[in-house]
């Protein structure tokens, strides 16, 4: 980040895009900073103020050669990326171990370094796109879930794709539904499998103990679905309420694989406004294995 300090270049980065032209000058290079004037220009609401949507990588000026959109740009992620010809690399959640990119704490570590030093040295951009694109109309992840599960039909409000309708079909069947179309290996269920389904709230991503306490209470929800949680806050309320003779269930995707089909549909977006350069997605890796299924990394 040559002289800048992140605080710096990332204020540097906002101040620059909030009057970049939409096109290249001149018919020159696409850079990163007309993606990002065009992505603010498209998202249909206000940009916030304070928001972890930053520009954490490159500079407004890279030339752009191609864009990959994903859910997590783990170092693997980036060299994929490369190896495709794309060094503007649209990601969901932080590619810096923290929501909030801050790495003080860690400035130097090795781990962080080579993957600074490896994005440096291929000229790739890294945007963070979390805030806006869950505020998109509707949330830009949600419905992205719902166009891969092919879960459309179940949506009774498209304003609003976190809530699904089903005609009491058994749990053990969304979840198998789930673990095929995600190709979700370490997939987890909470609840009787047989139990029949008729109404599903959706959490992608994180569900922290509050609201999911308040999702998984209503009377009306039957499974609460999301992307992860802490085994002794949620997961044990799930387990208690469960025991204390609820017909309830609670799936645990993964936090990467909950999202992912949120950034198919940002890749989709994005070809729509910025069609001079190849935009594709590149899928993070779900972290884990189990051991009846090993595989390299």
């Amino acid at each position: 980040m040559n002289h800048f300090s992140r605080r710096e270049f990332l204020a540097a980065s906002g101040a620059y895009l909030s009057t970049y032209a939409v096109a290249p000058a001149g018919g020159g290079p696409t850079t990163v900073g007309s993606v990002l004037f065009r992505i603010r220009e498209k998202i249909g609401i206000p940009w916030r103020e304070k928001t972890v949507d930053n520009l954490l990588t490159g500079s407004p000026d890279t030339p752009v050669r191609g864009i990959a959109t994903t859910m997590m740009a783990t170092l693997d992620v980036v060299q994929r990326s490369v190896a495709q010809g794309r060094n503007l690399i649209v990601t969901h959640e932080t590619p810096f171990y923290l929501h909030q990119d801050q790495t003080d704490d860690i400035k130097n570590d090795p781990v962080l370094q080579f993957k600074l030093d490896y994005c440096k040295k291929h000229d790739v951009a890294i945007f963070h796109f979390h805030d806006h694109w869950h505020a998109f109309h509707p949330d830009g992840i949600a419905q992205g879930m719902i166009n891969q599960l092919g879960w459309q039909s179940h949506v009774a409000d498209a304003a609003h794709p976190k809530r699904l309708t089903f005609n009491s079909v058994p749990l053990r069947v969304i979840a198998t539904h789930l673990q095929t179309v995600l190709k979700a290996e370490t997939i987890r269920v909470l609840g009787e499998s047989d139990l029949p389904v008729k109404n599903v709230q959706t959490s992608w991503g994180y569900c922290g103990r509050e609201n999911g306490i308040k999702i998984f209470a209503q009377p009306d929800i039957d499974v609460l679905i999301c992307g992860e949680t802490r085994e002794w806050e949620l997961v044990e309320y799930c387990q208690d309420s469960i025991s204390s003779g609820n017909k309830k269930a609670l799936i645990v995707v993964g936090h990467v694989l909950s999202e992912q089909g949120g950034m198919i549909l940002c890749r989709d977006w994005l070809r729509g406004f910025v069609p001079e350069v190849p935009v594709d997605f590149v899928p993070a890796k779900e972290p884990f294995w189990i051991p009846q299924h090993p595989r390299k990394i």
